[in-house]
């Protein structure tokens, strides 16, 4: 089963220094028909202004990822991390028994644009953990490049859930493949550009999501584009 989630029906939060864009229930957004997709909780667009931010808050028993579009996102937390997170940079934060933290646009000027990622893990009161990471452009060019797994396998970042996440930046005409298996689920989200998969055309901020799809699946980009692809178990 393919179901296309297009960008215009997410929720959305909207106040002066923030547009965020929710492909789950989030906040005041609530839809019970979209809770959620296995472990893949939350997936916000969140464009922040220049000088503004989240300022400190707990989480907990929670898998974040952040994953930077455009701009720079200060981040420190009560781990005693201090980090700047920019485009190409992946931050993976297990929340665990609890952490507190802020981030925040250091720029006066330009927004940052980001995707904030939260994945249940498999196990409750996990050790808080920090991690971050550059990938090169170069690996992630027209190929789809793990940058997210369990035990962080080929020097991705480690996630406690039987969950993989890949990054493409695909230049227009270009295609990459993935096998489905039925007893995987899998979510396609288009960061920016258009791509067409199978017969669904997706712009960005569309997403697709497969459950019991067997089979080669071809995303190709009908202009520049940048996707993640999540391959979850059940």
């Amino acid at each position: 089963m393919k179901t296309h989630l297009p960008a215009a029906a997410r929720g959305r939060t909207q106040i002066d220094w923030l547009d965020s864009w929710h492909s789950f229930s989030f906040g005041e957004y609530y839809d019970p028909e979209h809770m959620g997709f296995g472990p893949l909780r939350v997936i916000n667009e969140d464009f922040v202004k220049g000088g503004a931010g989240f300022p400190t808050h707990p989480h907990r028993d929670m898998e974040i990822i952040t994953y930077v579009l455009s701009g720079s996102l200060e981040h420190k937390d009560s781990l005693g991390t201090g980090s700047v997170i920019k485009p190409g940079e992946v931050q993976m934060m297990r929340a665990g028994t609890g952490i507190r933290h802020s981030e925040f646009n250091p720029s006066k000027t330009e927004d940052v644009h980001l995707l904030q990622i939260w994945i249940i893990p498999d196990k409750q009161g996990l050790e808080p953990k920090y991690q971050q990471k550059t990938f090169a452009p170069e690996d992630m060019r027209n190929k789809l490049k793990l940058i997210v797994s369990p035990g962080g396998e080929d020097g991705a970042l480690d996630i406690s859930q039987d969950a993989k996440l890949f990054s493409a930046k695909l230049d227009k005409g270009k295609s990459v493949a993935f096998d489905a298996k039925p007893e995987r689920n899998y979510w396609l989200q288009i960061a920016r550009g258009a791509v067409e998969a199978g017969d669904a055309r997706l712009g960005a901020g569309d997403a697709l999501a497969l459950q019991k799809e067997t089979g080669a699946v071809t995303v190709t980009a009908s202009e520049d584009a940048e996707i993640l692809l999540f391959d979850m178990g059940r």
